[in-house]
């Protein structure tokens, strides 16, 4: 990981936090009722998408980095599935938060298939 210098320096990691903004804003207007079920949960799954990258870049090898984005791409998986379940019960249009889920995805799927080119 010789060019970066932090985590913060990746796109993936800026665009994660960016993301987790969205899903706070989108998930404001939730239900009352849903604080302690789906928007506490759709919001741990978020934060744990940059947070996953953020300790994986502080590990001390690639492959333990490679581990870690594999486990932020979970996350992002868990957020997909739950704005898809508030979408179904007309809590939200998730489309452009689908939309950038999706493009993370796919950015940090060729991080990784980058990184272990370097191995």
């Amino acid at each position: 990981m010789s060019v970066i210098k932090t985590y913060k320096e990746l796109e993936i990691w800026q665009r994660g936090i960016q993301f987790v903004g969205q899903v706070y804003k989108f998930t404001k207007s939730f239900p009352k009722e849903e604080l302690y079920g789906l928007t506490s949960q759709i919001r741990r799954a978020a934060i744990s998408y940059p947070s996953n990258i953020a300790e994986g870049a502080s590990r001390s090898s690639r492959k333990e980095f490679i581990q870690f984005l594999y486990v932020a791409l979970g996350s992002l998986s868990e957020v997909e599935t739950q704005l898809i379940i508030a979408e179904n019960l007309s809590y939200l249009n998730a489309k452009d938060l689908l939309n950038e889920a999706e493009s993370l995805r796919r950015m940090t799927l060729n991080f990784i298939k980058y990184l272990k080119t370097k191995t």
